[in-house]
């Protein structure tokens, strides 16, 4: 029970394999989370340091009619 035997050997190694092998596997994932985690914190601050828009300017009354229509 305490020993490995050849299938736990195999499992271990195509573990190790997936983690490490072939141009830096892990490290390529733990980069592209780090890019995930800098771009949210980045959308982050970017909200809190943009100016307020400045309120919209009320639409201007119609003009009066020259000549208006009186009965």
């Amino acid at each position: 029970m305490g020993t490995f035997g050849p299938i736990h050997w195999i499992i271990l190694g195509a573990i190790v394999l997936l983690l490490f092998g072939g141009r830096g596997k892990l490290s390529s994932i733990m980069g592209d989370a780090a890019k995930g985690v800098r771009a949210f914190r980045e959308g982050l601050k970017g909200e809190d340091e943009k100016p307020a828009a400045p309120p919209p300017q009320p639409l201007a009354a119609p003009a009066p009619e020259k000549d208006p229509i009186v009965r």
